[in-house]
C-alpha cells in the first residue's frame, strides 16, 4: 500500500523499516496497555529496550486520535493527564480509536528534563527522524512513519517546562491548504482553554507539529503553564481540554465543555513577538503573565551579576498585546527567550 513518504523529498523512501515495536495491537478493540520498544545498549543494559508507555482505546469504525504528551519531559500537564486518561478511559465511551502516549520522550521524562537523557536529543527539534540516528531520531522517525499514518488528528500537550510560564492556550499554525488549518484552528478554540492562538514558531521545520502537518493531518498544539511543575488549575484545564478535543472530532460523545469566561483569541503574526535577551545576568519581568503591554513600554531588565552600581538593560515591546510567555527562572543567558507578546484579536482564521 502506498505511504504518505512516496516521492517527498523531505523523507526519501530509502529509510529502513523503523527498529521501534509494539507491544499492542492497534487494530484490535477493548482497551491495550503496552509498550513502544526500541533496542539500545547502554552500560547499565547492554541489551536493554527504551519502553515508551502506550494505550489503545478502540470502538469499532471512527476516526483515530492520536494524544501525546512529554515530547519535552518536564512538561508535567499534559504527561499527568494522560496517565490519567490511559487509566479512566473505557472502550464503550470511544466511538473508533484513542491512541494515548504519555511520555513521548520516555528518556526525557524519567531524566526531568527537557532533553533525552540517554542522547540530549531535544525530540521536538528531530522531527521527521531517522531510523539508522540517535534514541531521539528514532522515536521521532517511529512517530512520523507509523504513528502519525493511523491517525486522523493529534493533540500534542505542552507547557513551558522548567524555564518558561505560559498562559495557557489551545493552538494551531497557518498553513497552506485553508481547510486543513481551518479545521485545527476549531480544534484549538474547541480545547477550551482561556485562550486559542494562531501560533507563530521561530523554526518550524524539525518539529512534530510539521510532521504530522506536512501529512495533511489535523495538529493541534497547547502550552498549558509551566515552572516545572503542574498546578490544580492548569490540570483542571488540561483534563477538560483532552476530551472536549475527543468531543469535537467525534470520538466522545457529549458537549464541549468552555471556560465560565470568554475565550481570548490571540494572534502571533511574526518573530517580533519574541523578546530574546542580549545580555547575561538576573531578569527583572515588568508585567505578569495575561497582562496588557503596550508598543515601546519597558516589558524587562537584566542586571548584571558581576559588579554593582550598573544600571540594568531594559527590553522594550516590539508591539501592543498580552504577555503570553515568560522566562520562569530570574537567571537569564544571551540568547534567551524572556517574553513573547502576542496580539490580541477579535476572530481567528
Amino acid at each position: 500500500m502506498p505511504t504518505p513518504y512516496e516521492n517527498k523529498e523531505w523523507y526519501p523512501m530509502t529509510k529502513r523499516p523503523s527498529p521501534i515495536s509494539a507491544t499492542v495491537d492497534f487494530d484490535a478493540d477493548g482497551v491495550q496497555h503496552g509498550f513502544l520498544k526500541l533496542p539500545i545498549s547502554v552500560d547499565d543494559s547492554a541489551w536493554g529496550a527504551v519502553m515508551i508507555p502506550v494505550t489503545v482505546v478502540k470502538n469499532g469504525e471512527g476516526p483515530t486520535a492520536l494524544l501525546t504528551g512529554g515530547n519535552h519531559g518536564d512538561e508535567y500537564e499534559g504527561i499527568t493527564s494522560l496517565l490519567k486518561l490511559s487509566s479512566e478511559l473505557r472502550a464503550e465511551e470511544v466511538s473508533g480509536r484513542v491512541i494515548i502516549v504519555p511520555c513521548m520522550n520516555t528518556p526525557a521524562v524519567m531524566a526531568g528534563k527537557r532533553t533525552s537523557g540517554l542522547d540530549g536529543g531535544n525530540l521536538n527539534r528531530s522531527f521527521p527522524g531517522d531510523p539508522d540516528g540517535s534514541v531521539t531520531e528514532r522515536i521521532a522517525d517511529y512517530f512520523t512513519r507509523v504513528m502519525v499514518p493511523m491517525c486522523d488528528v493529534v493533540l500534542d500537550l505542552h507547557s513551558g517546562g522548567r524555564t518558561l510560564d505560559i498562559i495557557p492556550f489551545g493552538a494551531s499554525h497557518v498553513l497552506d491548504d485553508p481547510e486543513q488549518q481551518r479545521q485545527a484552528l476549531e480544534g484549538a478554540k474547541a480545547f477550551g482553554a482561556p485562550y486559542a492562538m494562531m501560533m507563530f514558531e521561530l523554526d518550524a521545520a524539525a518539529l512534530f507539529d510539521t510532521a504530522v502537518e506536512r501529512q495533511g493531518k489535523v495538529f493541534v498544539a497547547t502550552e498549558l503553564g509551566g515552572g516545572g511543575t503542574s498546578t490544580p488549575e492548569s490540570m483542571a484545564i488540561t483534563e477538560r481540554g483532552v476530551r472536549n478535543f475527543l468531543i469535537h472530532y467525534g470520538l466522545l460523545q457529549g458537549e464541549v465543555a468552555m471556560p465560565a469566561e470568554p475565550q481570548v483569541y490571540l494572534d502571533m503574526p511574526d518573530a517580533s513577538c519574541y523578546v530574546q535577551s542580549e545580555h547575561s545576568g538576573v531578569l527583572e519581568l515588568c508585567f505578569a503573565l495575561g497582562e496588557r503591554v503596550e508598543k515601546g513600554e519597558v516589558v524587562a531588565r537584566v542586571y548584571d551579576m558581576t559588579r554593582s552600581g550598573t544600571p540594568p538593560v531594559a527590553y522594550r515591546a516590539a508591539r501592543s498585546g498580552v504577555l503570553a510567555a515568560r522566562r520562569h527562572p530570574a537567571l537569564v543567558n544571551m540568547g534567551d527567550t524572556i517574553a513573547v507578546i502576542a496580539d490580541i484579536v477579535d476572530s481567528l482564521g
